[in-house]
């Protein structure tokens, strides 16, 4: 057996975090990723993000997105840097990029650029807007898709302000789109022999997963606005209840589970109370349902909740960061992973969420600028 993605090779002009989050997916499966760097201006900015810096032009941020991956210094806008770009893509399989949506075209980066070099590479770009259309030259970042695609306006209490999701949860998901059409695109230059240009952006992809929310807005006029608690815009109870120390979360978004829950909770009678008996009566008494079932868990610790309710109902605590990762489940399925690192000898990174059974991912730490300089391209350095 081998992994996925052997035999693959992405060279990536990428940088900080959607773009190398994408190749990371395909290195962590076998892929061989090589990380285009301008020396001249400290390479991917990741390298000096804050605040944990492991050494000059090295950070945990940097860490987090670039592991088993390799690194070549080329400085791309002189004719020395493209001739070693295209040294490399002549037998790559994706050049991808996560350049601004105007620039590729111009650096000479599109299957039009390139299919003389190798007709069946795969040019995969993401971007903030995409490369076409009026907004192609505009910067962006994650928090303003958020933004500007409605994400705020469902997320916080609804008498407070718009709120954004605490995590670069746009750059994410773009990035495992842009994993997903890199290796589409492969698939298909693999049958035909002929490569193309894929694209991926981050507001395309911020409106996309907007889903069934954008569905009954487009055809029943339905604008979704925040609901108390977290709650679902529609399934009732799926919030946040209150506990005699804290807060659980609770989804009974099949009705199966409203009757073990009342039954769990010693509530049996809740079953066949009308206000209570099916999706519509709890939703239009939302407000009355949550007090009463504040009042009965109040009544006992988040932690005794969770012994009673788990694996019954569907149920979670409130966790910080710390309590998430020191949760004994994470280690349990090794979820995390130990790294080794010249510097610091072992950092601990989130192991890849896609299993291989029989297989053991690679674990390589992310490289320093120009590290494979040269042994990829010898001529480079001379």
């Amino acid at each position: 057996m081998s992994l996925p993605l052997d035999g693959i090779k992405i060279i990536a002009i990428e940088q900080y975090g959607a773009g190398p989050f994408a190749t990371q997916h395909l290195a962590d499966l076998g892929a061989e990723v090589i990380k285009v760097e301008n020396a001249a201006t400290g390479g991917d900015v990741g390298r000096v993000v804050g605040p944990h810096f492991v050494e000059e032009g090295d950070s945990l941020f940097y860490q987090s997105f670039n592991r088993n991956k390799q690194s070549v210094a080329l400085d791309l806008k002189s004719d020395e840097g493209m001739a070693g770009l295209r040294k490399l893509v002549k037998d790559a399989d994706v050049l991808f990029n996560n350049l601004r949506g105007d620039l590729p075209a111009k650096l000479g980066l599109d299957f039009a650029a390139m299919k003389a070099t190798n007709p069946a590479i795969v040019c995969a770009h993401l971007s903030a807007y995409g490369r076409t259309g009026t907004r192609a030259s505009w910067p962006g970042y994650d928090y303003l898709m958020q933004a500007e695609a409605g994400f705020l306006s469902v997320t916080g209490e609804p008498d407070g302000p718009p709120a954004r999701f605490g995590l670069s949860i746009v750059d994410m998901m773009t990035g495992t789109t842009a994993a997903l059409a890199m290796v589409s695109a492969v698939l298909g230059a693999h049958r035909s022999g002929q490569g193309r240009d894929i694209d991926v952006s981050l507001f395309d992809v911020a409106l996309h997963n907007l889903t069934y929310v954008a569905t009954w807005y487009l055809n029943e006029g339905d604008v979704v606005g925040r609901s108390p608690r977290s709650g679902h815009p529609s399934l009732v109870p799926s919030q946040l209840y209150r506990t005699s120390d804290g807060w659980l979360f609770i989804m009974c978004n099949k009705e199966k589970f409203w009757g073990v829950l009342a039954d769990q909770i010693g509530k049996p009678e809740w079953k066949t109370d009308p206000r209570y008996v099916d999706y519509a009566a709890r939703l239009k008494n939302r407000d009355t349902l949550t007090q009463e079932l504040d009042g009965v868990l109040s009544h006992a610790t988040t932690a005794q909740w969770l012994e009673r309710l788990r694996g019954h109902v569907p149920v979670a605590p409130v966790n910080d960061v710390a309590q998430a990762l020191d949760n004994p489940f994470v280690a349990e399925q090794d979820l995390v992973v130990d790294t080794d690192h010249a510097k610091l000898g072992k950092i601990k990174l989130l192991a890849s969420p896609i299993r291989c059974p029989g297989e053991v991912l690679p674990q390589n730490a992310a490289p320093g600028l120009g590290a494979d300089t040269d042994r990829l391209l010898p001529e480079q350095t001379e």
